[in-house]
């Protein structure tokens, strides 16, 4: 009987998400520069002579190694509480250095996929993905544009050894345009923040439209439930991370209740830099749409970029915003880009 995972959280990750593959994909690059008919045949090479040396960690590890841990206070009947899927756009034959690097760490992951260089991406749904995690903005792209489950491109992991969490899984993640759709967002860049303020405030008993990682949101909330400990004291920890301040948090706060989700802790920031709170708080990630705090966030967190829809007023205001030159993101001078 073919195993339910309708319960299990499922993570899907690149291999070089999990393992930092910079130099293999840096050495194929330029050998496809060099002489495209044998660069394929030269990264085989390249991998299977170093197939026994393990991979150095990528961003998601930390990540991957927290949820899988959760297995381990799982009820010993039913599916697991949590599982993770390797989509690989290497081989099977060059994926061999990627299942002994995960052999080598001791990751209790069984299910894997390697595609020649294929999109990995129209593989999802076979595999129940919850949230994919990738390095490559292309699949992350189409999978956001599908809809099919939450997405996020990673940064390089920072340069400093994580604290331990003491066997806690600590997820922070933004507001608009992340766990919530993009019209409040829209509403601020187009009429400004006394706009947004005044109509969140008006709509504060209204829930927000759901956004890319509302669902992501629900299954962990799900799994917080299949945990033996009581909600307060769940070793899920959740952080809402937001530029949002008052009067627009109570929107967030009640739109949450209307979810039935319980966060631990909700950051209202008005516009401060994000990055001192996310090291404070030591997540295994945190996922956030906007360069500004992406950028700052990944210098002390593992962090992963939420993409806008390509068809979204945003995707299209963020390319006229790449393209307009001295651009200051958000025309105030100060560099943040709120809500």
């Amino acid at each position: 009987m073919p195993l339910d995972l309708s319960r299990t959280l499922v993570v899907g990750i690149s291999s070089t998400a999990l393992f930092d593959l910079k130099e293999a994909d840096r050495r194929f690059r330029k050998w496809r520069e060099e002489d495209p008919d044998m660069a394929i045949e030269r990264y085989r090479a390249y991998m299977q002579k170093r197939e026994d040396e393990p991979l150095e960690p990528g961003t998601g590890l930390p990540l991957v190694k927290a949820l899988l841990q959760l297995n381990e206070d799982a009820p010993e009947e039913g599916p697991p509480i949590t599982e993770v899927v390797i989509l690989s756009q290497n081989s099977p034959e060059t994926g061999v250095r990627v299942l002994n690097s995960i052999r080598e760490r001791d990751l209790d992951i069984s299910r894997s996929a390697f595609t020649a260089g294929a999109s990995v991406t129209k593989y999802l749904d076979a595999f129940d993905v919850d949230l994919f995690l990738t390095t490559d903005a292309e699949d992350a792209q189409t999978v956001i544009d599908s809809g099919a489950c939450a997405a996020a491109v990673l940064s390089v992991p920072p340069d400093r050894t994580p604290i331990a969490t003491d066997g806690e899984v600590r997820i922070a993640l933004d507001g608009d345009a992340v766990l919530f759709s993009d019209e409040s967002e829209l509403v601020y860049k187009q009429e400004g923040l006394e706009e947004f303020h005044e109509r969140e405030d008006a709509l504060q008993d209204e829930p927000l439209p759901g956004g890319p990682y509302e669902d992501f949101l629900k299954a962990l909330a799900q799994m917080q439930e299949r945990l033996p400990t009581r909600i307060e004291y769940s070793p899920v920890r959740l952080a809402l991370v937001t530029s949002r301040d008052s009067p627009a948090e109570l929107r967030v706060i009640k739109t949450l209740r209307e979810w039935g989700v319980y966060v631990d802790l909700a950051f209202f920031l008005g516009g401060v830099d994000k990055g001192p709170v996310l090291e404070s708080f030591n997540p295994h990630i945190f996922f956030d749409d906007q360069d500004v705090h992406v950028e700052s966030a990944s210098e002390r967190v593992p962090t992963g970029k939420v993409l806008y829809r390509s068809d979204s007023t945003l995707h299209e205001l963020q390319a006229e915003r790449d393209e307009a030159p001295g651009d200051d993101r958000d025309g105030r001078g100060d560099g943040e880009d709120r809500p």
